[in-house]
């Protein structure tokens, strides 16, 4: 039977660093998600904004977060291993100017059109509204430049990465954060008092995130030796090869986007806030996503690119069960953990101001839904790497409009009787469908991997989150008077609740001896030790 990956605390060592700066990151978006609910609760302005983001932020994932850092990670650690310092750097150099001047064409061409985009992506009923598509396209024009500063960023958190710098990278998004909560809620209150529409402050605010995830990183940039010389070589092997890597992989996001069109068509015909509550939830949910799934993800791409590079194939299939059974292992729990908490949860972080009870109700009933997928969602995001550093990226694509009709047909069949709850639920049926047939393909590229690995230690954690799941239900009845007596109450239930269990899952999972549980906590151990 395989044995751990000789890299597994490698990538759970830069992982747990790319877990912190990415949960220091969510929980300042959790802040930010407050201060929307807070100040405009779910309805006309904030379905507005969720809207208009949406346009840009899909975009990000074509270019920035997406296709593209994970091809410029693939090439740049290929050009690191092979090629020298010199023309490493000169790929990034040509990388950003053709990369800038690109979406400065798409941001100008999208403000030009904001309109007829906008009418595009929503309902009738949604146009019905009073000033309601006005605002959602003053709201997009402000924001669409946003695109530029995060796909830059993008670029150069691959750079850091590549050079084993995963740190600052990560945190990077909670500069967006910061600038997003002070510029934004700054702005809002100012133009609230001239009598101007305050949601126009935290798109402002977006910018100002945007510019300072780019910024934020540039410190650490130089420290790497990079000295940028702008030049532009259409003609370059490097960028050429990217933009080869990129363009199936941007079929396949545009395929995954195409839900995110489709849902939002469809919520926006239902009762007005459904938009809203789906991203509410959907914010929260990308919080164990990012903290799990991406951090995973981000350790092991420059290690997995470099084993294709050398064509080390046996300990890439090794990385790969390795972290893929990480990602069950922290993912699985959390499901749990969100379908047996998502209502306190949800009534402690957004119920203040204007956010009601019933919203709190409508988002956790939509958390839940979002939460089944979970493990898939953040699995996907561990395998797709693999593509990319095998040089194949045509099956992503395939698995991304496998899941376009997947989410298609779960919305007819089920949006009559579940309403909201149906646009989360075709979203984790999606996921789902991707991720099965991703793993079906994995396998056969790779010519066979460890399944007895990968399902025993899949055995492990269910048996730990369902002792866990189990402990957290009785718990919830032993204390739910006691709970129910005030927020801090409250507060303090949920805290013991959320570690207690991680407490039992972690002693559950370290009894049953799963190896790459007991490879992190046996590496933790022995750091204590020598301290």
């Amino acid at each position: 039977m395989q044995r751990p990956a000789e890299d597994t605390s490698r990538i759970a060592s830069s992982a747990s660093k790319v877990s912190i700066a990415v949960m220091c990151s969510r929980v300042l978006g959790l802040v930010r998600e407050q201060a929307f609910a807070i100040m405009f609760g779910a309805g006309f302005a904030f379905d507005s904004f969720v809207v208009a983001f949406r346009i840009p932020n899909l975009l990000r994932d074509l270019f920035g977060e997406g296709a593209l850092s994970a091809a410029f990670v693939t090439v740049f650690s290929d050009y690191d291993e092979t090629r020298g310092r010199e023309a490493t750097w000169k790929l990034a150099s040509n990388v950003l100017v053709f990369i800038a001047i690109l979406l400065s064409i798409i941001t100008l061409i999208g403000i030009l059109f904001a309109d007829k985009i906008v009418l595009a992506l929503v309902d009738a009923d949604f146009e019905k509204i009073p000033d309601k598509v006005a605002l959602t396209h003053l709201l997009t024009m402000i924001m669409f430049p946003f695109l530029i500063f995060i796909s830059l960023s993008s670029v150069v958190m691959g750079i850091l990465n590549t050079k084993g710098r995963f740190f600052i990278p990560a945190l990077a998004s909670s500069f967006f954060n910061l600038g997003s909560i002070i510029g934004g809620v700054s702005l809002a209150f100012l133009l609230g008092e001239s009598g101007k529409p305050s949601i126009v402050g935290m798109a402002i605010g977006t910018l100002i995130g945007g510019m300072l995830q780019l910024g934020g990183q540039l410190p650490s940039l130089f420290r790497t030796g990079f000295k940028f010389k702008p030049h532009l070589n259409l003609k370059d092997p490097g960028l050429l090869r990217i933009l080869k890597l990129m363009a199936p992989a941007v079929f396949g996001l545009a395929a995954l986007q195409i839900n995110v069109f489709i849902n939002t068509y469809f919520a926006s015909s239902l009762q007005e806030g459904s938009l809203s509550w789906l991203n509410y939830a959907f914010r929260f949910f990308q919080f164990p996503v990012g903290v799990f799934g991406v951090a995973i993800s981000i350790a092991a791409l420059p290690l997995l690119s470099r084993q294709a590079a050398t064509k080390d194939f046996a300990r890439l299939k090794e990385t790969f069960t390795s972290s893929l059974t990480m990602a069950f292992s922290l993912t699985i729990p959390a499901t749990v953990g969100l379908i047996l908490l998502a209502n306190p949860i949800i009534r402690l972080i957004f119920e203040h101001g204007n956010f009601s009870a019933i919203d709190t109700f409508k988002t956790a009933e939509a958390l839940r839904f979002y939460a089944i997928g979970l493990f898939a969602y953040a699995s996907v995001k561990v395998m797709v790497p693999v593509f990319y550093a095998l040089g194949d990226t045509r099956y992503p694509v395939v698995g991304s409009f496998l899941a376009v009709g997947a989410n298609i047909c779960i919305v007819l069949l089920s949006i009559t009787t579940l309403q909201h709850k149906a646009m989360a639920l075709s979203i984790s049926g999606a996921m789902t469908v991707n991720f099965l047939f991703l793993g079906v393909i994995l396998y056969w590229k790779l010519e066979g991997f460890s399944l007895s690995y990968l399902f025993t230690g899949l055995g492990k954690v269910f048996s730990g989150a369902l002792l866990m799941g189990l402990y957290l239900y009785c718990l919830k009845a032993v204390l739910f008077d006691w709970t129910q007596q005030g927020f801090f109450n409250e507060l303090a239930g949920l805290f013991f609740f959320i570690l207690s269990g991680a407490a039992v899952y972690g002693i559950a999972l370290y009894l049953m001896r799963l190896q790459e549980f007991k490879v992190v906590i046996d590496k933790l151990l022995d750091k204590v030790k020598g301290s």
